[in-house]
């Protein structure tokens, strides 16, 4: 019995595309039916909630579009999500409806975990869906997206919302049945029951996504994915579609990712763990020492250089003089702004460009560090 499971009250479940629809692209609706009974099971007795982060999207639209296998450009992908996403919960809501399950969806994008204002309204919509009994299905918003149409088969957006409905714990489910040592077609390969830490893993060669061709994980971004929840203090059960149910009842199945850290800010577990830079400022060695050790925030005065083009808000790079990556923040000012600031006082400033000058480049609040 593993406790962490048994005590879990608060529980987000992602499922993989492969899991929901056929290699050929379309929705498997006996598939679908029994996640859903599984699920709707687990909140009958009214002590947990579910939070379901669904992939399948783009999967499910290839077919109505006439598509053998997910396209590569992001045209096709993101009209194929357009497509798919309504077939996708309305198959969810017809299937819930059997238990009198009320669905909601949530759409987010990486933007709502990052940015203050969305980020509070995705954490009130998702805790009032779960007070009035109704089930979240949350996806990326991928008619949309970007760089969140790659971003890793939902993996990463699973353990980052998991964070942000302050869940007891997260399970990742796929076609493959928890972490292997080796490759798990092969003789001799054996399952990994629990992680405690990355060093339990730090020898196992890990594989990338199937060959169905409809999802874009794999075993790395599930990895990732529940080494990002185990450091925010949620545990994590890695196991396939067919065993949610064991492993939802605490059974041993699949692989169990032990908590490794406490919870901190959401905004700063994106920023971290999911963001993609648009730019990069390169620090002088006084500014490297007082944002690395001293926690600081970083003025005008310590930017060296500056690459990239970014607007106030977006995610940049920090470095060191030899081009090392020390950190990562939200930057205050657009790119093209940054070139008159370099090497000045936030004093100097605010005499010759006004009081909004006098303000530091990356808020320390906003920042994280990339090494020690």
């Amino acid at each position: 019995m593993r406790q962490g499971v048994a005590e879990a009250r608060r529980i987000v479940v992602k499922v993989g595309s492969s899991s929901l629809t056929t290699a050929q692209g379309g929705l498997d609706a006996d598939r679908v039916d029994a996640l859903v009974d599984v699920l709707a099971k687990v909140r009958s007795g009214g002590e947990k909630e579910i939070v379901l982060v669904s992939s399948g999207a783009i999967a499910a639209g290839l077919a109505p579009l006439g598509l053998r296998r997910r396209p590569k450009d992001l045209a096709r992908q993101q009209a194929a999500a357009s497509v798919g996403q309504g077939l996708l919960v309305a198959r969810y809501t017809a299937s819930f409806a059997r238990y009198g399950v009320r669905v909601g969806q949530v759409l987010l994008t990486s933007d709502d975990m990052a940015r203050r204002a969305h980020h509070r309204n995705a954490s009130r919509t998702l805790d009032q869906l779960l007070a009035m009994g109704a089930l979240p299905v949350v996806n990326e918003n991928d008619t949309v997206a970007t760089d969140e149409i790659r971003f890793g088969d939902n993996d990463r957006l699973a353990a980052l919302v998991a964070h942000l409905v302050n869940a007891d714990l997260l399970v990742l489910l796929s076609d493959i049945d928890g972490l292997y040592d080796g490759d798990p077609s092969k003789p001799g390969t054996s399952r990994i029951s629990e992680v405690r830490g990355p060093a339990d893993i730090a020898h196992v060669k890990i594989g990338s996504a199937g060959k169905a061709g409809v999802g874009t994980g794999g075993m790395v971004t599930k990895v990732e994915a529940a080494g990002i929840a185990a450091a925010a203090g949620i545990p994590v059960v890695l196991t396939s579609a067919v065993h949610a149910a064991d492993a939802l009842a605490a059974r041993d199945t699949g692989t169990y990712f032990h908590r490794t850290g406490r919870r901190s800010s959401d905004r700063l577990l994106w920023l971290q763990h999911a963001s993609t830079p648009q730019g990069a400022l390169t620090l002088d060695d006084g500014a490297v020492k007082a944002v690395v050790e001293g926690r600081k925030s970083l003025l005008p005065a310590g930017i060296a250089a500056v690459e990239g083009e970014f607007a106030a808000g977006d995610p940049v790079e920090l470095r060191d003089g030899a081009g090392r990556a020390v950190a990562r923040g939200l930057v205050n000012f657009d790119a093209k702004e940054i070139p008159q600031l370099i090497g000045r006082s936030t004093r100097e400033l605010a005499r010759e460009l006004g009081a909004a000058y006098e303000r530091e480049v990356v808020h320390r609040d906003d920042l994280v560090l990339l090494r020690a």
